[in-house]
């Protein structure tokens, strides 16, 4: 996505505001790292659409408390899912199948 990068930076903070989206997410979505994603909402942003920064701040710092949160939940699903694959190949002792 090579645009302006004020033009770049409102689109990201609309996107981020109407799907309370992570700097991540928007990343992905857009293209672009996360590094030049939280440059242009935090940086870019705050002086050419200030209201528009608040409104991105606040769901920036909600998804910075919850992370915590989504890391669990994450890992927990990582090893839900190995469970699953290791009762398919047969394995009672935890270890995948085929390492030793």
């Amino acid at each position: 996505m090579r645009e302006h990068p004020n033009k770049r930076a409102v689109m990201l903070g609309q996107y981020i505001i109407e799907h309370k989206a992570t700097v991540r997410a928007a990343a992905g979505k857009f293209g672009i790292s996360k590094s030049t994603v939280h440059k242009d909402v935090s940086e870019r942003l705050k002086h050419i659409a200030p209201q528009l920064y608040e409104q991105v701040r606040e769901i920036l710092e909600i998804n910075k408390q919850e992370r915590h949160i989504r890391g669990g939940l994450a890992t927990k699903q990582k090893y839900i899912r190995m469970a699953a694959e290791n009762k398919k190949a047969g394995c009672r002792t935890g270890i995948p199948h085929g390492v030793k």
